[in-house]
């Protein structure tokens, strides 16, 4: 206890001397420190200096600090290049700006999630049915151990910076999908079980740019693009594939491996059980509203172009 009151000493103690940052930068800092500090609280980490979460020792090429570094890193260049690049920026409220830079760090967060997963579950033989010997819900590599850290430092990130400004960044349902997404890939990084079906979740996040670039949109006006409109079809077809069809092919191949689903330990055999249909049907939901705004945005480009045409 001694030792962990004498870190969070030298944690506000750096707080104090560190250098004043603009209004919304200072806030996304204050956020990433909480969410370390989270992870202090409940020993996650091994030390002030280095990073290295506890349970990690069998792939300690990844520290756990990196990810949230890098996202605040991603999270000033967003804020750089937006306030140079885009003149509307510098006008924005500081809560618009705040949430602005944030979806910088999920687009990063996205790609990459995207990248690596269909690199290992398309590209790779790592779930090839013959390559291996080992069965499939016991596979998995350095790089989606990797991606597994990395995501949790962005879940942790992304929830810290929701709860302090709930619910201006997001809901009650963004706290239950992250929660939800935490404890899923916590489980698979902790036990090594079940990579295959986590990287087909994290798949799913290669709809977020598109989600983002709407929102991006909407907020400088642009609702009556042409961008707007073909983005948001974009998005219809990419959360049909991604987060619907991708979600029926998940259950029947747990069906048809479903001896050894059965074959991991208690908790993860029901966590399989319950946490993707709960993310599924949460999924149906979005998909549905996704649904209702392009039936709503087509209609009105159909109606705009019936008046130019009169």
């Amino acid at each position: 206890m001694a030792g962990l009151g004498s870190r969070r000493g030298r944690h506000v103690r750096r707080r104090k001397s560190s250098p004043l940052l603009p209004s919304a930068n200072f806030s996304v800092r204050l956020a990433v420190k909480r969410a370390v500090w989270l992870d202090d609280k409940f020993l996650f980490l091994r030390s002030t200096t280095n990073f290295v979460p506890v349970c990690f020792n069998s792939f300690s090429r990844l520290k756990f600090n990196s990810c949230p570094c890098i996202l605040l890193q991603v999270y000033d260049l967003t804020r750089q290049v937006s306030s140079r690049c885009f003149k509307g920026y510098n006008g924005l409220n500081e809560m618009h700006k705040v949430e602005w830079n944030n979806r910088g760090f999920s687009t990063f967060h996205a790609l990459a999630a995207a990248a690596v997963s269909f690199y290992l579950l398309v590209i790779s033989d790592l779930f090839s049915e013959d390559a291996h010997s080992a069965i499939m819900i016991g596979r998995k590599s350095w790089l989606s151990d990797a991606m597994f850290g990395g995501s949790l430092g962005y879940f942790m990130t992304d929830l810290a910076m929701i709860l302090w400004y709930f619910p201006r960044l997001g809901g009650k349902e963004y706290l239950l999908h992250h929660g939800l997404s935490m404890y899923a890939i916590s489980l698979a990084l902790l036990s090594g079980k079940g990579h295959f079906y986590i990287l087909m979740v994290l798949f799913t996040e290669a709809t977020t740019p598109f989600v983002n670039l709407r929102w991006y949109l909407d907020l400088a006006g642009r609702k009556g693009s042409k961008l707007y409109l073909y983005n948001g079809l974009a998005l219809f077809v990419g959360w049909l594939v991604a987060r619907i069809i991708l979600f029926v092919y998940f259950f029947a191949h747990m069906y048809l491996h479903f001896d050894q689903v059965r074959s991991v330990f208690p908790l993860g055999f029901y966590s399989i059980l319950t946490v993707p249909p709960v993310l599924s049907l949460m999924n149906l939901l979005w998909f549905w509203k996704i649904c209702k705004g392009i039936v709503k945005t087509l209609c009105k480009a159909k109606q705009s172009a019936s008046a130019k045409t009169d």
